[in-house]
C-alpha cells in the first residue's frame, strides 16, 4: 500500500490549512442538509461477518431483502463543513432526526471503525467531532466550548445560499477544547452502542401484521402474564404472588425461591408451593397463539420464563420449547438425584407435605435422630457423624421441583441454544413479561440491531426500547393480532368468543399501542 493511500485511510486531526478536494477551493450550495437521502447497502457491502450480519448463511433472497430493508443506510458523503465565504465563519449543515436515527443504526449495525469511515473525511477538526455529538443526538453542556464554537459557526439555513470554501481549514478552536470535545463524543459513542434503538420503518400494527406474515424464524420470549387469565398469578404485579406472601414476614419473598434457604429448611418452599402449582391440562388462547406460529413453521423458539409448563399440554414441541427457568414438569431429590415426574409429587405440595426420596428415606431418617440427639446434648454420638453437614440435614433426601431456584444455574440448553438463536431470529416478540430476571431479560440486548422487537404486555417496560409496545391482556392482543392476519387460533374459546370479538386500539405514545376489549 502506497504511503498515500495510508494517507487517505487515516483519520486524523486537522492542524494546518488543507482543502478536502484540492481541485476546488469554493463551491456554490443549495440549502439541503448532507444527510438528506441516502441508500441502502447492497449485500456485498454488507458486516463481514455474513453470519452475525445476516443471521444465516442459508437465508433466502427474500429473507436478506426483508433484513436490509431494516438496516441503517449509508451517507452519501462524509461530514462537509466549510467556510462561507462572505464572513468567514464555518458552517454546520443541518440534519433531521430520521439523520440522527440512522446514523446511531449504523454505528451499532456497523461497528466504530465502519462507522468512522463513513462519516468522517479523511482529514476532520474539532469542529466535525462537535456535528458528530449532534448528530449522534447529544447536547454539549461545557458553556466554554460552546461559546468558541459560537463565535466561529452559523447554523445552517434552508433558506440561504452560501458559497462555501473548503480551503484553509484550521481548526479554529484550541487543542484543550479538542480533548474535551473527543471526551464527548467517546461518551455519546459508548451510550449509544450501549442503547437499543428503534427501528425507523417498524413502529405500526400494520408493520407487525407485515412481519408475521413473512418472518420464518420467530423467538417468543414469554413470562407469567400468559397465564393470569386462568386464574395462576404473576409475580411481581400488586396483586401477584410476591405480594401474596408478604405474611411470611421474609425479609425478601423472593427467598422462597432461594436454593440456600431450600437446603437449609424445605418448609419454607413448601408451605407456599401449592400457590404456585399449576393446573393441569389447560392453557390460554395466549399459548394456543405461540402452537400457532409453530404450526405456520414461524417458530423459531419459544423461551418461556414459566414454571407451569402449560406450553407442554398447548402442544408446543419439545425442541421448540426452552423452559428457561424449569417446571413442575419433573422434579427430583437434591441428594441422590433420583428423578420423576413433577405429577407424582404435586398430591404432596397440595397437602402441605414435603416429599422424600425412597433411595434416601432410611438414612434421613438416621440423620435426623443423630441430630435431635445432639441437639439434646446427647454425648454418644457416632465420630462419623461429625462430617455430615448440619446445615443442609433438613433437606437430605428431599425431592424439589425441577424448577431454577435463585442460586442454581439455568439449564445449560439454554445457554447452548440461545448463542445460536439470536443470530438466526427474524422477529422477537416479548409476551407477558417485566424483564426483571438476568439473564433471561438479557436477549432483548443480545439480538442484532435490526431485528424488529415487539411487547405484548399488560404494562410498559421502560428499562428497554421496543419497537412496538402492545399493551393489554396477552389473550386480547393475541386475538387481535390472529384476526388482522386472518389467521385462526387453535383454541375451543375461538369460534365461541374471539373470532369476532372487538377492540378499541390507541396509540397513547408513538408506537405504543393500548388494546382494550369493545365487547
Amino acid at each position: 500500500m502506497s504511503d498515500e493511500s495510508s494517507t487517505r485511510r487515516s483519520k486524523r486531526l486537522k492542524t494546518g490549512p488543507s482543502p478536502t478536494s484540492s481541485s476546488a477551493s469554493s463551491t456554490s450550495v443549495s440549502p439541503m442538509g448532507p444527510f438528506s437521502s441516502g441508500r441502502t447497502l447492497r449485500s456485498s457491502r454488507l458486516s463481514p461477518n455474513r453470519h452475525s450480519a445476516l443471521g444465516s448463511p442459508m437465508m433466502t433472497a427474500e429473507e436478506i431483502a426483508q433484513q436490509e430493508s431494516l438496516m441503517p443506510r449509508e451517507p452519501p458523503s462524509p461530514i462537509l463543513i466549510g467556510k462561507n465565504v462572505k464572513d468567514g465563519k464555518f458552517v454546520v449543515t443541518a440534519f433531521t432526526r430520521k439523520d440522527t436515527i440512522n446514523a446511531c443504526m449504523y454505528l451499532k449495525y456497523y461497528g466504530l471503525r465502519k462507522f468512522w469511515t463513513a462519516y468522517f473525511p479523511p482529514e476532520i477538526n474539532s469542529l466535525h467531532l462537535y456535528y458528530m455529538i449532534r448528530l449522534l443526538g447529544f447536547q454539549l453542556k461545557d458553556r466554554e466550548v460552546l461559546n468558541h464554537i459560537s463565535k466561529n459557526v452559523e447554523e445552517w439555513k434552508a433558506n440561504k445560499k452560501y458559497t462555501i470554501s473548503y480551503a484553509d481549514m484550521n481548526d479554529p478552536l484550541d487543542k484543550k477544547f479538542t480533548i474535551r470535545l473527543l471526551r464527548n463524543l467517546y461518551k455519546a459513542i459508548n451510550k449509544v452502542l450501549s442503547t437499543r434503538l428503534r427501528l425507523m420503518n417498524f413502529f405500526t400494527i400494520d408493520h407487525l401484521v407485515e412481519r408475521l406474515e413473512k418472518a420464518k424464524r420467530i423467538v417468543v420470549l414469554t413470562g407469567a402474564g400468559i397465564s393470569t387469565s386462568l386464574g395462576i398469578p404473576d409475580f411481581r404485579s400488586s396483586e401477584g404472588f410476591y405480594t401474596k406472601i408478604k405474611y411470611l414476614g421474609l425479609e425478601d419473598p423472593q427467598d422462597v425461591f432461594n436454593y440456600e434457604i431450600f437446603l437449609r429448611d424445605p418448609s419454607v418452599f413448601y408451605n407456599i408451593a401449592n400457590m404456585v402449582l399449576p393446573p393441569e391440562n389447560i392453557y390460554s388462547p395466549l399459548h394456543s397463539f405461540i402452537k400457532l406460529l409453530q404450526d405456520k413453521r414461524k417458530l423459531l423458539r419459544n423461551y418461556s420464563q414459566n414454571i407451569d409448563n402449560l406450553e407442554s399440554y398447548a402442544g408446543i414441541e419439545v425442541s421448540k420449547l426452552i423452559q428457561c427457568h424449569g417446571s413442575f414438569a419433573t422434579a427430583s431429590c437434591v441428594t441422590c438425584k433420583w428423578s420423576l415426574p413433577g405429577e407424582k409429587i404435586f398430591k404432596n405440595i397440595r397437602n402441605f407435605e414435603i416429599p422424600l426420596c425412597p433411595h434416601c428415606y432410611k438414612k434421613r431418617t438416621k440423620y435426623l435422630e443423630l441430630y435431635e440427639r445432639e441437639l439434646d446434648g446427647e454425648e454418644h454420638i457416632p465420630e462419623w457423624f461429625d462430617q455430615v453437614d448440619k446445615d443442609t440435614i433438613k433437606s437430605f433426601g428431599v425431592i424439589k421441583p425441577d424448577i431454577t431456584f435463585f442460586g442454581e444455574p439455568l439449564p445449560s440448553r439454554f445457554h447452548k441454544t440461545v448463542k445460536e438463536d439470536i443470530f438466526r431470529c427474524d422477529l422477537l416478540l416479548c409476551i407477558g413479561t417485566s424483564l426483571k430476571v438476568a439473564p433471561v431479560s438479557e436477549i432483548v440486548n443480545m439480538l442484532p440491531a435490526h431485528v424488529p422487537q415487539v411487547l405484548i404486555n399488560r404494562d410498559p417496560v421502560r428499562h428497554a426500547e421496543f419497537d412496538i409496545s402492545l399493551l393489554g391482556y396477552c389473550d386480547d392482543i393475541a386475538t387481535m393480532i390472529a384476526q388482522k392476519c386472518g389467521w385462526k387460533i387453535p383454541h375451543q374459546k375461538w369460534d365461541k368468543e374471539l373470532t369476532n370479538k372487538k377492540f378499541e386500539i390507541k396509540e397513547s405514545a408513538v408506537s405504543v399501542y393500548s388494546v382494550v376489549s369493545a365487547d
